[in-house]
């Protein structure tokens, strides 16, 4: 397929949905600016202390994450498609005073716009790799771009959470774990105000933990865990329920809804 179409199409969604998810309640704009983190419980125990440590966060939308690391010490560099995302993110920067720098490009195309900085830290975050067709050059990228005894993390939905359609009611199981396919999809409004007038179009792809740990194992890093989750922070598939620890699982538990990978170059 035409997978220069089929980025196009997903960042032009994607800057539709800056304004909207700006200011939705999800992002809680105004509590992100009095100094409230965006971070949850499972990325700050794996990455620890990130006082003085370089820091690359990939696919970032407009950065409240990547300035939560800032404010914890971190020297961040920000990459999103989104214009409109990496403009509002330098805006925000500006605005409250921190030192974080955003770079607008394709994330597999990140060694073309940064390529003499090598990091300490590579993260990225619930809802990233569906957007890419092929691991392989992402995980080449993330190598390139570790320093020796630098590590990658990554915290995202489960692969099998993709495998239903969500724009039917209920799901439906319909794709793949292991589907090279793309899948193509149409839905009104954004996981972050599904009330919007937003017609959002998008491509993505279903990657299995098979592919993610085999990918970066042959870029070169060295895994030093994965692990599965059947709660989320975030309340984004239908029918979940808050469980003791104040977040999301499905009722009876019956697949994990996250997974974490910590790698080591």
């Amino acid at each position: 397929m035409d997978l220069q179409k089929a980025f196009n199409t997903n960042r032009e969604t994607w800057n539709k949905k800056v304004a909207v998810h700006a200011a939705s309640d999800f992002y809680a704009m105004e509590a992100f600016k009095r100094g409230v983190s965006t971070l949850n419980r499972f990325e700050l125990d794996a990455l620890g202390d990130v006082e003085g440590k370089s820091l690359l966060h990939l696919q970032c939308h407009f950065g409240q994450d990547t300035m939560s690391w800032s404010r914890r010490g971190a020297k961040c560099t920000g990459v999103d498609i989104s214009e409109e995302g990496v403009k509002l993110a330098r805006k925000l920067n500006e605005e409250l005073q921190l030192d974080a720098q955003f770079v607008c490009c394709n994330v597999l195309d990140t060694s073309r716009h940064i390529s003499e900085e090598k990091f300490d830290i590579i993260f990225t975050s619930y809802g990233t790799i569906g957007w890419l067709p092929d691991l392989k050059p992402w995980a080449e990228m993330i190598a390139e771009r570790l320093k020796p005894g630098g590590f990658f993390y990554i915290i995202d939905f489960h692969p099998i959470a993709w495998m239903y359609d969500y724009t039917v009611n209920p799901p439906t199981m319909k794709y793949g774990y292991q589907q090279q396919e793309v899948i193509y999809e149409e839905q009104d409004g954004t996981y972050a105000d599904g009330n919007s007038k937003i017609r959002s179009k998008e491509y993505g792809w279903n990657h299995g933990l098979g592919e993610v740990i085999t990918c970066l194992v042959k870029a070169g890093l060295k895994i030093e865990y994965l692990n599965e989750y059947e709660e989320s922070p975030y309340d984004i598939f239908p029918n979940l329920i808050t469980n003791k620890n104040g977040m999301y699982e499905l009722d009876g538990g019956l697949y994990p809804l996250l997974f974490e990978v910590k790698a080591i170059k």
